[in-house]
């Protein structure tokens, strides 16, 4: 396990562009091999998540062929016209893969395996089993509902209406791609909108999606046995990736960088909402829509942070970026609070015990509660560090690692992480980008 250790940094300069989306990046694989002909994809994000559903995509029928460096084509099979996968579907550590081809595959009348790594195989997947179960499909899974899991998808699968019991993105996709190949109308009400790159993909590649209300909550239907036709997709640059380097530019003294290309869809930029509340200086630059979704260059510029109350309704807006969130927090003037964020405890890690544990070793002040951390700021002065041969413990959690990295440039020691292999899961080139933005 390669341990590393972030050490003060020079003031960050110059232009950088993120790695390409994640979840677009999973849905363009999955799409473009639900259509008939060939897709191409620009800008897909390379790191091992995203292969993992490539891989299955291919186990399933597909074609999937890189032409260059985020470069793919894929020839599709065609909904409802997937093959039966000869070996299990290893997802790796991404749980978006499984959810949303747990979806896919429950209206396909054939069993497929599930199987991950240890991190993965410990998150609940009993929250797609439900409603995808009501739909017909039949589940074998290990004690509480985790992988390795077997299923039997469900030909004809039946139409639901379902309402999400926790904001979540993936369960709200899992049944719109169940519906995808269900006779009749399968409909999902959230109560609190998601990010919604399915409903927008889907209806670019030609499905029909309504979206409405129900009783002010948010109606989301979408007609089965759908034809779907390839596409040219842009990938934008991933919002969750950048955040990182908006917190490190915020942070280090003297740092002024540009990110090119990040995805603006506003159903996944409340990071850039909280850091501006706190009292970021990022300006979006060139604004325009590629592909359906909105993008920007932001425009990143060091600034005194202050502690703030996070308001939970961003949550789902922000949810992969509460952890370097706290950095930024950690740093401020005063106290920050959040609240509303138990879907973090299930995620990779516990990403509220993994953080608070990581921050307070750092020499940061952390309360840690069920639903949220509370945090006293430094008022602007570095962290101290962790202490001699202490490292801070990522849980295979490459969130935690790229957030305690950050942590480390604002740090008078030093922040050791154990592990940063993780990070490969979805930020291939982070290493090689902060050294050269510091450079």
């Amino acid at each position: 396990m390669p341990a590393h250790t972030f050490q003060t940094s020079r003031p960050l300069r110059g232009t950088i562009r993120v790695p390409g989306d994640k979840s677009i990046s999973h849905r363009a694989l999955m799409f473009s091999s639900l259509a008939i002909g060939e897709s191409t994809i620009h800008g897909l994000l390379e790191g091992e998540d995203v292969l993992a559903t490539a891989a299955a995509m291919r186990q399933l029928g597909a074609d999937i062929e890189r032409t260059g460096e985020g470069d793919w084509r894929v020839n599709g099979a065609g909904l409802g016209s997937l093959l039966e996968p000869k070996n299990a579907l290893d997802m790796g550590n991404s749980g978006t893969s499984t959810r949303l081809l747990m979806g896919l595959l429950a209206s396909h009348g054939f069993a497929s395996t599930f199987i991950g790594d240890a991190s993965l195989s410990g998150r609940p997947m009993k929250r797609v089993i439900d409603p995808l179960g009501q739909m017909g499909a039949s589940f074998e899974a290990s004690t509480g509902g985790t992988l390795p899991l077997m299923m039997r998808g469900a030909s004809p699968a039946v139409p639901i209406t379902y309402r999400l019991p926790v904001a979540s993105a993936q369960v709200k996709s899992a049944v719109l791609l169940a519906g995808l190949n269900t006779p009749g109308i399968t409909r999902v009400i959230e109560p609190v909108e998601t990010r919604d790159h399915t409903e927008r993909m889907l209806t670019g590649f030609g499905a029909t999606l309504e979206i409405g209300e129900h009783n002010g909550e948010r109606l989301i239907a979408i007609h089965g046995e759908a034809e779907l036709k390839p596409q040219n997709v842009i990938v934008p640059g991933d919002p969750s990736s950048a955040a990182f380097f908006m917190v490190a530019a915020l942070l280090v003294p003297g740092s002024d960088i540009v990110i090119e290309n990040v995805g603006m869809n506003r159903t996944r930029a409340g990071i850039v909402s909280a850091l501006r509340q706190m009292g970021g200086s990022i300006e979006e630059v060139n604004a325009r829509e590629v592909g359906g979704e909105p993008v920007a260059d932001l425009h990143v510029k060091h600034s005194p942070l202050q502690g703030v109350d996070i308001d939970p309704a961003i949550v789902p807006s922000m949810v992969d970026e509460f952890p370097v969130l706290f950095v930024a927090a950690a740093l401020a003037q005063g106290t920050t609070r959040t609240t509303g964020l138990d879907e973090l405890r299930v995620k990779e890690s516990d990403r509220i015990a993994a953080m608070a544990a990581a921050l307070n070793l750092a020499g940061a002040d952390v309360e840690e509660h069920e639903d949220g951390l509370t945090i006293q700021g430094t008022g602007g002065e570095p962290l101290k560090g962790t202490p001699k041969n202490a490292l801070v413990k990522t849980s295979l959690d490459h969130r935690i690692a790229m957030s305690m990295a950050v942590a480390g440039l604002v740090s008078r020691d030093g922040v050791s992480v154990d592990d940063i292999t993780p990070i490969a899961t979805s930020f291939p080139t982070f290493m090689n980008l902060l050294e050269g933005a510091a450079a």
